[in-house]
């Protein structure tokens, strides 16, 4: 037996294409419905075994979600969420400013540091966290004769956090102090 799970979407804007997921269990549609919320178009959605109705659900729906490594439902929205993914091409462009390309999974970024003498132990501590944006200026500098490291992951709107990036010999390294 095939079920169907419809699946409720509403855009205040524009509506792209609708998308779905199927496998021999399951069929996932989206809709858009009321157009963000309009209760004089009312909608409802219905089959044998079940009737929605749903007169004016506008802005500010929120509930607690279930989620996996690429998804998440969230108050009966499905939304798209990668995986965070080692963060590339990290580079200062001036002696104080450190910046990198973006990741598609981004809900902000954290930044690790640590004395260099420190290598290879946890790959540093946590130094700031929740940045929102691909760039970041250190307005501090390292003890005389010694010098810093940085790492900077990537963190999803799950709060997944992304790798460290990868050894020489293929192992990832280790996040001993993750930022909260």
């Amino acid at each position: 037996m095939r079920r169907t799970l419809c699946l409720l979407v509403m855009l205040a804007a524009a509506v792209g294409a609708a998308r779905a997921q199927t496998s021999v269990s399951y069929r996932l549609t989206d809709a858009v419905v009321n157009a963000g919320g309009d209760p004089r178009d009312a909608s409802f959605l219905s089959s044998s075994s079940y009737r929605v109705r749903l007169d004016a659900i506008g802005q500010g729906v929120t509930g607690a979600g279930f989620s996996s490594a690429s998804h998440h439902l969230n108050a009966g929205f499905a939304a798209d969420d990668v995986p965070p993914a080692e963060v590339m091409n990290v580079r200062w462009t001036d002696t104080a400013t450190l910046i990198w390309d973006p990741d598609k999974s981004i809900g902000r970024y954290e930044i690790y540091r640590d004395l260099i003498g420190t290598l290879p132990g946890g790959f540093g501590a946590c130094y700031q966290s929740g940045l929102g944006s691909e760039s970041w200026t250190e307005s501090s500098s390292p003890p005389a004769g010694a010098g810093w490291f940085y790492f900077v992951t990537a963190r999803n709107l799950l709060a997944e956090e992304g790798t460290k990036g990868y050894r020489s010999s293929g192992v990832e390294r280790t996040n001993l102090s993750p930022c909260p």
